[in-house]
């Protein structure tokens, strides 16, 4: 009995452990940004730094006003935007990677099928029968419930600055969902249990559409909390979620591990798209 429900209790342990670390991450992060923020703000007044932007300012006005609308940490479309910007072109640069391994090298096929093999040990009864509860928490019915209901309570809330930019997350992140598994049709793994799935594999669905979801409604709720403790909390879990969900799917054997990574960069993107578009109208009002 014990060794049919060793693989869950270890994936309990491991989120339980991996808690602290995260939260004394984040809080070093935290503390390395406002260090940041504190380095460029006495660099502007140090008089050198000054006299050569007061120089390079008059010698290419156009360049300086763009370096000081790009840089600034007063309002969210300076340096945070820059941020974001420049992340969500390096998931599209992953993406684009694991689309060229797909087509032109058999290296990737070969990992995907070994991390499949090596599942199999873990595929034990209670494994499968809680992950295949678990994947119906990333699929279309769940979440499109979660965003009409969200879009329900933002809009009785009074926070409909929020329903634009969540359905851009969402039907971006389908659109280029769909427009990926029609355009590769990958096959794929062979199913372990009787999930069936008809479209093609990659990226998941249940990836993309679980991060884009859950990690905009985190966004939201996370806006509205008062420490950084009940923030940090929201976003930990969601995180365990949408990762237990994109697991499920190689676990049951209906994705590769590459089409759950890809399904990750693509609801990573979109995520970013709407939480960008969120705070852009938010600090128009």
């Amino acid at each position: 009995m014990l060794a049919t429900y060793s693989p869950l209790l270890l994936l309990f342990l491991v989120i339980i452990l991996l808690w602290p670390l995260c939260w004394w991450g984040m809080r070093i992060a935290t503390a390395l940004y406002q260090q940041f923020l504190i380095w460029m703000a006495k660099a502007k007044q140090r008089t050198e730094v000054a006299g050569l932007w007061s120089r390079f300012s008059r010698r290419f006005p156009a360049t300086s006003q763009l370096l000081e609308a790009r840089l600034t940490t007063r309002h969210f479309s300076g340096l945070l935007l820059s941020l974001i910007v420049l992340v969500m072109l390096y998931l599209l640069s992953l993406f684009g990677g694991l689309v060229e391994e797909l087509l032109e090298a058999e290296e990737l096929i070969r990992v995907d099928n070994w991390i499949n093999d090596q599942l199999a040990p873990v595929r034990t009864d209670s494994m499968l029968t809680v992950f295949a509860w678990l994947t119906d928490l990333g699929g279309s019915p769940a979440l499109l419930a979660v965003a009409v209901v969200s879009t329900g309570v933002l809009w009785a809330h009074q926070q409909c600055v929020y329903i634009a930019p969540m359905w851009l997350t969402v039907l971006g992140s389908q659109l280029m969902t769909y427009t990926g598994k029609f355009l590769l049709q990958r096959q794929r793994p062979e199913s372990v249990t009787e999930l069936v799935e008809i479209t093609p594999s990659f990226p998941s669905g249940h990836a993309t559409s679980a991060l884009a979801v859950y990690g905009f409604m985190a966004y939201v709720i996370s806006r509205e909390l008062n420490t950084s403790r009940q923030r940090f909390e929201l976003v930990y879990w969601t995180v365990v979620l949408i990762l237990l969900v994109g697991f499920s799917r190689m676990l049951l054997s209906v994705h590769y591990a590459s089409d759950v990574a890809a399904g990750f960069l693509v609801g990573s993107f979109w995520l970013l798209m709407g939480i960008a578009v969120a705070e852009l109208i938010k600090s128009k009002q």
